[in-house]
């Protein structure tokens, strides 16, 4: 009933953020400008995605390196499993299937390779608001028709997203560097709950905070932290390209504060983003580039299929070379809600001692 009731209130929210986005559309217009649309920039944004997932893949590998060796076509195949199940399904599922499945190839600790997806979002975010916060003080806006108020109230929320970012690198600094500890002060909460699931609870933390251990390696943290810039560059690129099909021209710069929008449009957990990002994007390319509101729709439409419908067809495909069905991916939920949350009467393994999925050993080095 619970899952029902999700289901529900995320398709009332899709809805609601799709009738946002077409309230004032003209959709006579707005097919007119997608069949006017050039084709050549669209494809040529598809390629560039390509090429943001590969480098996706290799930065995961060095977050990962901490943990143990990890193949380079593991990391990416899951890699594009996990976004292809975020675009197809609510709530994000590829978030926690993601690093089960290359867990239960690569024979590593689900908990700990799961804390390196937390550790991606942050470098994510501190891409995006290095990107943005170039766009404010080194290059010129170019937006005369742009509402002072407006503009004032996305640099205050880049400002505190920055803010929230530096804290969150801090803590995960701090969990890499004594984990133990961590699980030694969650025992602590044995005073409000029972002892038996205060230790349950302890081990998880400290396994979870293992997955923090390239804060450790300033190598790899580096080289992680570097790599998100050609990633999230690479999207503003296949961003501006779209753009460029349907005569939306503004500088190749002017992509940051679009990147820092849709990141917020995205952060609703509809389907593939679906509703928020469109509006993000409009709110983008009307209110602070002044374009027509049609065109502006019709390129959102267009940018949104681009960027989720090749990585949808790419991770089925891959899903379906693993065996996996959608349906599939529901057992694979549990399977880490299981990794998880340790049954009674089962000693699990610490960070040290990797867990593996049920049937699945150690690889072949």
């Amino acid at each position: 009933m619970r899952s029902e009731l999700r289901t529900g209130v995320v398709l009332a929210v899709t809805v609601a953020l799709l009738a946002l986005f077409l309230r004032n559309a003209d959709l006579t217009s707005v097919w007119t400008e997608l069949r006017r649309a050039s084709p050549l920039p669209i494809v040529a944004s598809v390629g560039v995605m390509a090429l943001v997932y590969l480098t996706r893949a290799l930065r995961w590998q060095y977050l990962l390196a901490a943990l143990g060796p990890t193949r380079f076509r593991t990391a990416f195949r899951t890699t594009v499993i996990g976004f292809a199940l975020n675009t197809l399904l609510p709530a994000r599922p590829g978030e926690a299937v993601r690093p089960l499945l290359l867990a239960r190839h690569e024979g590593l600790s689900f908990p700990a390779v799961l804390a390196t997806i937390v550790v991606e979002r942050v470098l994510d975010l501190i891409a995006v608001l290095l990107l943005f916060g170039s766009f404010v003080v080194l290059f010129d806006p170019g937006m005369d028709t742009v509402d002072a108020r407006l503009y004032r109230a996305i640099k205050l929320g880049g400002a505190a997203a920055a803010a929230t970012a530096g804290v969150a690198l801090a803590v995960m600094i701090g969990l890499a560097g004594h984990p133990e500890r961590l699980g030694r002060m969650t025992l602590t909460i044995e005073r409000i709950m029972p002892a038996n699931l205060a230790r349950k609870l302890a081990r998880l933390v400290e396994r979870f905070a293992g997955g923090f251990a390239a804060m450790r390696r300033p190598r790899d943290l580096f080289a992680a932290l570097a790599l998100s810039m050609p990633v999230w560059l690479g999207i503003a690129l296949a961003v501006w390209m779209v753009a460029r099909a349907f005569d939306l021209t503004f500088p190749f710069t002017g992509t940051f504060l679009l990147l820092a929008l849709l990141v917020v449009g995205v952060a609703v957990p509809t389907p593939g983003g679906i509703g928020g990002f469109h509006e993000a994007f409009r709110i983008g390319a009307t209110a602070f580039y002044g374009f027509d509101n049609d065109r502006s729709v019709s390129c959102a439409l267009a940018l949104h299929a681009s960027q989720f419908v090749p990585v949808a067809a790419a991770g089925i495909f891959f899903m379906a070379q693993e065996g996996l069905s959608l349906g599939g991916i529901t057992r694979l939920a549990g399977k880490a809600k299981d990794a998880n949350d340790p049954l009674p009467g089962i000693v699990r393994p610490s960070v040290s001692e990797p867990w593996r999925a049920p049937g699945v050993g150690p690889r072949r080095k």
